[in-house]
């Protein structure tokens, strides 16, 4: 270790040593560029960020997503997550811990194909100089990774475990609910990995097919040319399999919120009915599935994918078939996020001459085709239910289709408090809207014996119907004799409390709005006149604080011409035999009633479908297995991967829309490894998410040749700690990453059934104009430009002021000034060096290491940066701190601007940062609630102070001086005596 020197402070001379009076010399060589450049040499020469796998300290490993090394380098969003992650790795070592902080490169991929396409060079090439690019720019933030550990995705000494973990996949399945080894001749057991025809993303001018995030507005995200649907073959893997584990999981981890119920929602599990709807005159079935059985008496139609394959059996029934296939063309020109857009106006056209028959009441119903159901997902095919579903609705109302209410919402309304020693009644009733469309007033009823102001309502009769009895309490409660239905209401269930007959009830109630023909009345009864009087109000006055009524919102919805689906649970009308049963108990009664007939059965579904696999690229790991025409697929053995992707000079994509790795015939023509007949490499690629759903692995044993991982390393450091990445990724690829590791762990391979401990993620950084940083957009910040102008410790110091991490935050171009004043102060700070400080300053070291370390543990990087220019602006301002406190400063600072940080405390210590500990605290230091004691003169209490309890004598004699209450009690003459009773009382002779 370098002798310490006296000084400390390059150019001051013995500054601890100099009297209050005597100034010392301002530093004035800040080099901000020299001194990063001579700290970013030593940590990469010393190798100090390099980590070993021993295990004398306890393992902490933190992962950062790994980033895709494109040719415009890193972007601040990169510096905000990395400086993030670098901070607290760098606090974490000097708490002793052992940090893993690795990082690599996630590099295939069709941006890089794309580019060197356009600039006529080799992926490989432009992987190379991209990663070049990036690794020199990662150094010159100081980020402090251990590069021992760097890995490349394309690198074929990694894809090898890449296409390794493939072939676990291939050769195994899941039966009667365990993983296990399928023999390759066996096709009856379900493959985790395995080939089906799918419909996908087709550019016919780049002839490529496209994953959705490749399809930008219906367009290819290449050429900006319009795609098409096309049927091919595509490897799969059976994700689906752990769907269950997947969501089960999710409780022993520590995700946020948010990223917990993307996963879930993503997934989609739901227990439910799959019910069947036989076509009237043809033998075949539509399957649906659905989690509302009990809305099936209100199904009216049924919609089928426009990729369903019964539209080609049924099309010589089809009457419009014309126009029908026109509509499926048309379709399959949009992408799956453009047919399923909620505010997208939806569109079908119905299959003429075709009809469903609805299992439960044996009604026809019509059968259309629609774009916003797909192929994929689920049956293909739904029920519509428009009473029950806003999108059914829409559909209903533009194409003029039967809308049929079958549940009826339970509606609480207790304007009158229940009388809970009372049983509820259930009675059949209605609520009757009466409108004069001369006058567009409504009829009401005052009621004289409650403070009431209602519709007319009442009872239904036995032998009555709803409509009957509403035109009967018209006429009884009103006079009114002529009256026209305008349209029903719908029913509700609303349960309330009748004051006025002193009982709870449950009414199965109808509205109907109805409008006045003529004025021709009837003498109401003496027992109606003295009930209620008859008014009638404007549409303003019928508030929902003036009228009572249970329903009242669903009825002004429909008088408002406002309607809409009710798509609550409730209870049963219109259904026939289960009329009255709560929407829970019917769904399972009508569910068991249509397994009776063969027509459904009990099911859970998911969202989540099999993920498709393969690309038909050249920038992307080679699948390893070979098509046999005698023996089928067979896997590439394991001594002859890896598979390497052959370097040629055409990687051009080929006319009939497989990968351009079918047209380079001398790597594609091999001999069956079974049985030695010509055979052919399958020449898909596997998509980037391969390569990232493991990379965290390969960072414990990267050199490793034998085995993805060793055992020992593996059972050492996982599960990741702390795992950071954007919000963009909390879904597919956690998912996807979370399910390799589980079917590892199934093959025994590695520890616990999570990959990653703890989740957190990082808002985006929006340009100066709000937006997401784009070229398009003109507002794209280069941090290069940044370093270069100010310094890596200014950038790393202001993307983590910007803003709560977690939250999006607006780069200010004006705000990074600031930060970078602050750090050049910060920097003077030596010059304040005694022998001795004020109390408040030790009080503020030691309260200021308590809030860092605090805030540095749970990731609040903003305030870490503001509690740092608070404690350097009161150092500037009490000019006085000691080297001892000082030091711990400089350590505070060290994790977010660790060049500055490292330079002051060499030449304060004479010793490096990184060899030293984080700085503890002083319990007793830390309190920071005041108290409050009287101040007395001459035995009378003439004021009070608030003062630390600790605070000493000396300044609270000044707190005292201070006082403009005291200074009117005190004489010329002074103060004769001063008495302080610690924490209790000041008390004062004049």
């Amino acid at each position: 270790m370098p002798e310490k020197r006296q000084s400390g402070i390059a150019p001051f001379e013995n500054c601890s040593s100099l009297g209050e009076n005597t100034p010392p010399k301002i530093m004035t060589d800040f080099d901000p560029k020299k001194i990063e450049s001579k700290w970013q040499k030593i940590w990469i020469d010393q190798k100090v960020f390099e980590v070993s796998d021993a295990k004398d300290k306890k393992k902490l490993y933190v992962l950062v997503e790994f980033p895709y090394p494109s040719g415009d380098g890193l972007h601040v969003g990169h510096t905000r997550s990395y400086s993030a992650l670098d901070s607290y790795a760098r606090k974490k070592r000097l708490e002793g811990f052992n940090v893993l902080y690795p990082i690599g490169y996630d590099a295939f991929g069709l941006p890089t194909e794309n580019t060197a396409i356009k600039k006529g060079k080799k992926p490989q090439e432009i992987t190379k100089n991209n990663t070049q690019i990036f690794r020199q720019q990662m150094e010159a933030m100081g980020f402090s990774f251990d590069w021992s550990r760097e890995i490349n995705t394309t690198d074929p000494e990694y894809y090898k475990w890449t296409q390794w973990i493939f072939l676990q996949f291939y050769k195994h399945g899941i039966v009667n609910g365990k993983l296990t080894k399928i023999s390759d001749d066996d096709v009856t057991n379900p493959r985790l990995a395995f080939q089906s025809e799918m419909s996908i993303n087709w550019c016919p001018s780049c002839k490529i097919g496209l994953a959705n995030e490749e399809v930008v507005a219906g367009s290819c995200e290449r050429c900006k040319g319009p795609i098409e649907k096309k049927m091919q073959k595509q490897w799969m893997l059976r994700i689906t399999a752990y769907a269950d584990r997947l969501i089960d999981d999710l409780e022993t981890v520590d995700y946020p919120e948010s990223v917990a119920t993307s996963q879930i929602n993503w997934i989609g599990r739901s227990e439910g009915s799959s019910i069947i709807f036989d076509i009237n005159d043809f033998r075949e079935q539509i399957e649906v599935y659905t989690t509302r059985a009990d809305t099936l008496f209100g199904c009216t139609w049924v919609v089928l994918a426009p990729e369903h394959e019964l539209i080609e059996k049924l099309k010589s029934k089809i009457s419009n078939y014309n126009e029908v296939e026109s509509y499926i063309e048309l379709s399959g020109k949009k992408s799956d996020l453009e047919r399923t857009e909620l505010q997208k106006e939806k569109t079908g056209v119905e299959l003429r001459g075709v009809k469903a028959i609805n299992p439960i009441n044996g009604k026809e119903v019509a059968v259309w085709v629609a774009d916003y159901v797909l192929g994929h997902y689920g049956t293909g095919a739904v029920m519509a239910v428009p009473a029950h579903d806003e999108r059914d609705f829409e559909f209903a109302k533009k194409y003029n289709i039967e809308i049929i209410q079958s549940i009826a919402p339970k509606v609480t309304y207790f304007k009158t408090p229940p009388k809970d020693d009372l049983e509820y009644v259930e009675r059949k009733s209605v609520e009757v809207i009466v409108r004069d469309p001369k006058t567009n007033k409504y009829l009401c009823l005052d009621w004289k014996t409650q403070p009431w102001t209602t519709f007319i309502t009442g009872g239904v009769d036995d032998g009555e119907t709803h409509l009957e009895a509403a035109k009967r309490e018209v006429l009884e409660e009103t006079g009114y004799k002529n009256i026209k239905l305008v349209k029903s209401l719908g029913r509700t269930r609303p349960v309330f409390h009748a004051a006025h007959k002193n009982e709870n009830r449950i009414a199965d109630m109808e509205g109907f709005l109805f409008e006045l023909f003529d004025d021709e009345r009837q003498d109401m009864s003496d027992e109606e006149k003295k009930i209620h009087d008859v008014v009638w109000l404007d549409r303003d006055e019928l508030t929902i604080e003036r009228m009572v009524c249970a329903s009242y919102c669903i009825w002004m919805s429909g008088i408002d011409n406002k309607e809409k689906s009710i798509e609550d649970y409730g209870f049963l009308v219109n259904s026939s035999d289960f009329d009255g049963l709560d929407s829970e108990t019917a769904k399972k009664r009508i569910t068991e009633k249509l397994k009776e007939s063969g027509h459904g059965d009990f099911k859970v579904n998911y969202k989540l479908r099999d993920w498709i696999f393969s690309r038909q690229h050249y920038w992307g790991e080679p699948i390893p297995l070979i098509h046999c025409p005698k023996c089928g697929i067979i896997p590439v053995s394991d001594d002859q991967l890896p598979v390497k992707l052959p370097e040629v000079e055409n990687y051009q994509p080929t006319n009939t829309g497989e990968s351009p790795l079918a047209n380079i015939s001398d790597w594609v023509n091999v001999d069956c490894p079974k049985c030695g007949s010509p055979a052919k490499r399958e020449t898909d690629t596997m998509p980037n998410w391969a390569g990232s759903s493991w990379y965290f692995l390969r960072y414990l044993d990267p050199l490793n040749n034998e085995e993805f991982a060793s055992k020992e390393k593996m059972d050492f450091w996982m599960p990741v700690d702390v795992y950071n990445g954007g919000m963009e990724h909390t879904t597919l690829h956690l998912l996807y990453s979370r399910f390799w590791y589980k079917f590892l762990f199934d093959l025994g391979l590695v520890p616990g059934a999570e990959p990653y401990k703890k989740r957190i993620s990082h808002g985006m950084i929006l340009g100066a104009d709000h937006q997401k940083m784009s070229k398009s957009f003109g507002n794209v910040i280069n941090p290069d430009a940044i370093v270069e102008k100010y310094s890596a410790d200014t950038l790393r110091t202001y993307i983590l002021f910007i803003g709560p991490y977690n939250e999006a935050a607006t780069w200010n171009s004006s705000s990074i000034g600031g930060v970078d004043r602050f750090l050049k102060r910060f920097w003077q700070l030596p010059q304040f060096v005694r022998d001795d400080e004020t109390i408040e300053t030790t009080r503020l070291v030691n309260q200021t290491i308590k809030k860092i370390s605090d805030d540095l543990d749970t990731f609040h990087f903003n305030t870490v940066v503001s509690s740092l220019m608070e404690i350097s602006n009161s150092i500037n301002k009490e000019k006085k701190i000691t080297e001892k406190s000082l030091v711990k400063v400089i350590q505070l600072l060290y994790p977010i601007a660790p060049h500055i940080s490292s330079e002051m405390y060499k030449n304060l210590t004479g010793s490096e940062i990184t060899k030293s500990s984080w700085p503890s605290y002083d319990k007793e230091m830390i309190a920071n609630e005041k108290i409050t004691i009287a101040v007395q003169i001459n035995g009378k209490v003439r004021d009070q102070i608030e003062i630390m309890p600790d605070e000493s004598q000396e300044n609270v004699k000044k707190i005292v001086s201070e006082s403009e209450k005291l200074k009117t009690w005190i004489p010329e003459s002074g103060i004769k005596k001063f008495i302080y009773v610690k924490g209790k009382i000041v008390s004062l002779v004049v």
